[in-house]
């Protein structure tokens, strides 16, 4: 057995005792919709841990993320359902069967096309499954943050085919969006801006995919910016021993222009 199965199969057994009747109370009781928000909490702390450079703290992390793989497929075992092995050996036939240019005879040319082969070998598989066909932007998951999910939506979409010709497509639909947005606002009416205010920012979503971005990862980038600038205004403020109150907009301003000379 190699090191790596031997770790794997260290970490079943330890859940398997965890939650074995004399195991621990906590795991026991845990189920798959109680173990949800853990689940989320820790890919994001994979992400952190990604965006932080830090090897050590992304090796905890992914440890983290691994027993949330484990845990599920425990309480499915338990159940009769499934088990771990289940779990590992269908992923690893679907990226076979997936990737057809690395463990068959297919050639492609590019990652671009990587994509559209694994898209038609997925609706091939759903298909000799008996499901109906499904719709290409179908199966995103609900509970993806609005910026991720429209992103996926579009990536799906142009992967399709429907997709603007150039870039100066897309920033005429932009600026389209940001002239409806100002007439709803001249109009004053309410569920009309925010229809428009959507339609803004479904736009926007689809400049930084366009251009190859991912708009949540932006976002989250542009925050951070946002709080470190801010935060060092702050300073300025507390420093003269006066409230914000006392400060101009634009004495305000200078503070914030200084923090970007601080290249904060």
């Amino acid at each position: 057995m190699s090191k790596g199965s031997e770790a794997m199969e260290r970490l079943l057994g330890v859940m398997r005792k965890l939650r074995a009747p004399d195991g621990c109370p906590w795991d026991i009781k845990q189920t798959h919709e109680s173990l949800k928000s853990d689940l989320i909490e820790e890919a994001y702390e994979v992400i952190d841990a990604i965006e932080s450079g830090n090897s050590s703290e992304l090796e905890e992390e992914l440890g983290d993320l691994l027993l949330q793989v484990v845990f599920h497929a425990q309480i499915s075992a338990e159940a009769g359902e499934f088990e771990f092995d289940q779990v590992a050996d269908g992923i690893s036939d679907k990226l076979i069967r997936r990737h057809p240019h690395v463990f068959g005879e297919v050639n492609v040319a590019d990652a671009d096309e990587v994509l559209q082969n694994w898209d038609a070998i997925k609706k091939t598989e759903k298909q000799g499954e008996g499901e109906a066909p499904k719709s290409i932007v179908a199966g995103i998951p609900k509970h993806l943050p609005a910026l991720q999910k429209a992103h996926q939506v579009q990536k799906r979409a142009a992967r399709a085919g429907f997709d603007w010709d150039n870039i100066d497509d897309v920033f005429a639909k932009l600026h389209e969006e940001i002239d409806e947005v100002k007439e709803a606002i001249s109009r004053n009416h309410a569920e009309d801006i925010r229809d428009e205010i959507g339609d803004l920012l479904f736009s926007v979503v689809n400049v930084s995919r366009y251009l190859g971005h991912n708009p949540e990862e932006l976002l989250n980038h542009n925050i951070k910016k946002f709080v470190s600038r801010f935060q060092y205004v702050e300073d300025q403020v507390h420093a003269s021993g006066k409230g914000f109150s006392a400060f101009t907009l634009e004495e305000l301003d200078r503070f914030w222009d200084q923090a970007k000379l601080n290249n904060l």
